[in-house]
């Protein structure tokens, strides 16, 4: 028994309604710019009112309304195994990797470069044996292979190196039919695929209310099939949005209920998860701090909204702009990580991610584990263990070791408390005079090495193997290359 799930909440109900409130005004008013043509006509077709001179849709409430109606509130996500792991709801919480870093950080050299295959494969072998990342994202972006495949080879990786599931996106409106194929030889057809989903596509808005030809394409083609979409709306405070936190979640709700009303006219039902990456613009550096506190408020609040809406929630925290393993990192990191946590976001995105999202490192990854499992372990709350409170405090409790032996304690110490891994150090320092210990970084660097220690294999059927390599070839036509030596999966 829990005496009580601590909770996060930054909008009273007033302040929420006005936010609320004020999108709708806006996308009945100033509409929302939509690159798609296909899109504008599944909305006409609908009975929305569009402008297709000016590739414009306008929303009422009755729009917006009636595809929020639509929309499930609950989503159940599964691994490759075909074994339920995410039930994306109310205030259950998941982490996983942010997405479509372009670089790795190199510890050893502590130096960050351009990724390739190989990093892609650690990456996603790393992450099937993370505890507490409960899904993998195709986090990397390949510099070893043409942009033209760079979305579906990533996807490949993941699919072949690791067995969970999967939050990806597409780069091209051909890499999208690539990707489903994909999916499906994992789990045998599309129907399968349908019930029993891997993946979550993300679907980025242009801010300031625009929706471009490509990523409207991917919602329109993951509504058809009913691969869940994950709305990632990014206005930047001051930049591409009113410099106030307020005014940016009234941007941040528009773009994301556009999202909602596009998908459920091209299929009612379809599934979606109300989510973003927005940041407070530093005016002093031109830069979009992840890791600032405005940008996890942003963060925080539009959950709340969405929980409004009765949806499933996403977010970008847990990650730092810092550019190696330092107290920076450490500070947004755990900071954004236990505010999710706390504001029970049900997918978290962010953990091993560096440099405004630009960088991964899989150091940070295996530290940030343990960041994420304090962060659950703290959600738990309180609980009221034993028959009562006080049986372990009544009688002779002056010889020392009574509470070390006690029953309580050997029933309930292990459930009661989170028992971190050796990169948390929690060894006492011996000896005066003593060469201090290693620093969480080398420590972090220590496990990766170890569980890298053999070159990772697929872990896959080999007749699926066999099948998603064929896909791919066909894919890269006259490209000339070496990637398939790389993988060595054959």
């Amino acid at each position: 028994m829990t005496t009580r799930r601590p909770k996060l909440e930054l909008l009273d109900e007033n302040f929420e309604k006005l936010i609320i409130s004020s999108a709708y005004y806006v996308l009945k008013k100033q509409g929302i710019y939509i690159e798609n043509n296909e899109a504008l006509q599944i909305l006409e077709s609908s009975g929305i009112k569009v402008d297709f001179k000016d590739s414009k849709a306008y929303f009422n409430e009755n729009d917006i309304e009636k595809a929020l109606s639509s929309v499930p509130k609950s989503i159940n996500i599964y691994d490759r195994e075909e074994n339920l792991s995410l039930v994306l709801e109310k205030d259950n919480v998941y982490f996983n990797p942010g997405s479509a870093a372009l670089n790795i950080l190199d510890y050893p050299s502590k130096s960050i470069r351009k990724a390739e295959t190989d990093d892609l494969i650690n990456f996603s072998a790393l992450t099937d044996r993370l505890e507490y990342i409960k899904a993998q994202s195709t986090g990397i972006i390949s510099s070893d292979v043409p942009e033209e495949i760079a979305d579906s080879y990533r996807l490949l990786i993941a699919l072949l190196y690791c067995r969970k599931p999967v939050i990806t996106g597409i780069f091209s409106t051909d890499g999208i039919q690539l990707m489903f194929k994909m999916l499906e030889v994992i789990r045998g057809d599309s129907n399968n695929l349908k019930e029993k989903p891997l993946a979550i596509f993300d679907a980025c808005p242009s801010p300031p209310l625009k929706w471009s030809k490509l990523t409207c394409q991917s919602v329109i083609e993951c509504a058809k099939v009913g691969i869940p979409t994950e709305f990632v709306s990014m206005p930047l405070s001051g930049a591409t949005a009113p410099v106030t936190l307020a005014g940016t979640l009234v941007q941040h709700t528009a773009e994301t209920l556009s999202g909602i009303v596009i998908s459920q006219a091209v299929k009612p039902g379809a599934p979606v998860i109300y989510g973003g990456s927005p940041s407070a613009f530093d005016m002093r550096k031109g830069t979009t701090p992840m890791g600032a506190i405005e940008t996890m408020m942003i963060d925080v609040a539009y959950s709340q909204i969405g929980k409004k809406f009765g949806l499933p929630t996403h977010a970008y925290m847990g990650l730092s702009d810092a550019k190696i393993l330092d107290s920076q990192a450490g500070i947004e990191s755990a900071t954004g990580a236990v505010l999710a946590a706390l504001a029970g976001i049900n997918v978290v995105s962010g953990p091993g991610m560096l440099n405004f999202e630009s960088t991964q490192s899989l150091e940070k990854l295996v530290i940030d584990n343990e960041i994420c499992g304090m962060a659950l372990r703290l959600i738990e709350g309180i609980a009221r263990r034993g028959e009562n409170l006080t049986e372990d405090l009544i009688g002779n409790i002056y010889k020392g070791d009574h509470f070390l032996s006690s029953p309580l304690t050997i029933k309930w110490h292990k459930k009661e408390y989170f028992s971190p891994s050796d990169v948390i150090d929690r060894n006492v320092l011996g000896g005066e005079g003593k060469i201090l210990e290693k620093n969480a970084g080398e420590r972090a660097h220590e496990t990766v090495q170890k569980i890298l220690k053999k070159k990772p294999e697929p872990s896959l059927d080999k007749n699926k193997i066999k099948e998603l390599v064929s896909i791919m070839k066909t894919a890269t036509g006259n490209h000339k290359l070496k990637l398939f030596d790389k993988l060595k999966v054959l």
